[in-house]
């Protein structure tokens, strides 16, 4: 994206009605939080949220906090080594089970059956069999993505029409010139979808795997990652840290995803992936 397109996007409409947008969440979410003090009447659920004013001046403390920056670091880097290892054995199982019926049989039954199990559900067994609580946190953040990006990568390459590979082999095509120019452009819009897709559910299962497991390797003290962040917030009292550490999660999931995005725009520049 070049300076002129950001410009472009940074000052359009759609990006004003989302800053009106988010202004009225925020007045809203205050008004709600103080209802007790401005009306004489507590608003069900949002009256006991800290008010967004108390949540920033908060998060303007944690700024200097080394420790906090420290736990972004650990999350991101368990969630992009997670993400990257489901990636890098995702994609090619996935490919190999479109293309190989024999494979397909032997391993897609399993696959459906492991599938449906929750990621957390693995959080206790990773925790018993792996060695150290960093590597069974690695694993379920694997597990997040894992799942997601075989099945959107074997529903691309399956609903490729067959009659472009038979016009392919009929004209002397082998299988690597049918597989580079037919297969795999055909299947990286389901690819980037896929990672996008699975990039959000690995934010959402490290933070909960580092609630579970006391913040990995770091023996549950500083920089534990977000997820024991916002824990030892919750034990400590500290509410309005509680709603920092979910902003940072949401924030970190942004950008996450908006970077598969853009790196989604350059593979496929054919089509229109935002």
């Amino acid at each position: 994206m070049n300076i002129k397109n950001f410009r472009s996007k940074l000052f359009s409409r759609a990006a004003l009605r989302g800053l009106i947008a988010i202004a009225i969440f925020l007045v809203i979410w205050e008004v709600g939080a103080r209802s007790e003090q401005l009306f004489g009447y507590r608003f069900p659920f949002l009256g006991l949220v800290p008010p967004p004013s108390d949540v920033f001046v908060s998060w303007g403390g944690l700024i200097g906090n080394p420790s906090y920056w420290q736990s972004w670091y650990m999350s991101f880097l368990r969630v992009f080594g997670g993400f990257t290892a489901a990636m890098i054995i995702g994609i090619p199982l996935g490919l190999f089970m479109a293309v190989n019926k024999t494979f397909y049989g032997m391993y897609f039954p399993t696959f459906e059956i492991m599938r449906p199990i929750p990621p957390l559900a693995w959080v206790p067994a990773s925790i018993i069999f792996w060695p150290t609580q960093e590597l069974s946190i690695a694993f379920v953040t694997f597990l997040g993505a894992f799942y997601t990006i075989v099945i959107n990568v074997l529903g691309g390459a399956r609903s490729i029409n067959k009659q472009y590979l038979q016009a392919a082999q009929s004209m002397g095509a082998s299988q690597w010139d049918i597989f580079r120019r037919i297969v795999l452009p055909a299947t990286l819009p389901s690819i980037v979808v896929g990672s996008a897709v699975g990039m959000g559910i690995t934010w959402e299962v490290v933070v909960a795997a580092e609630m579970i497991s006391g913040g990995g390797s770091s023996g549950g003290g500083e920089g534990g990652g977000l997820g024991f962040f916002i824990w030892s917030s919750y034990v400590g009292g500290s509410y309005e840290q509680i709603v920092v550490g979910m902003i940072s999660i949401g924030i970190a999931g942004y950008f996450s995803s908006e970077l598969l995005r853009q790196l989604g725009g350059l593979l496929t520049p054919w089509l229109k992936t935002r």
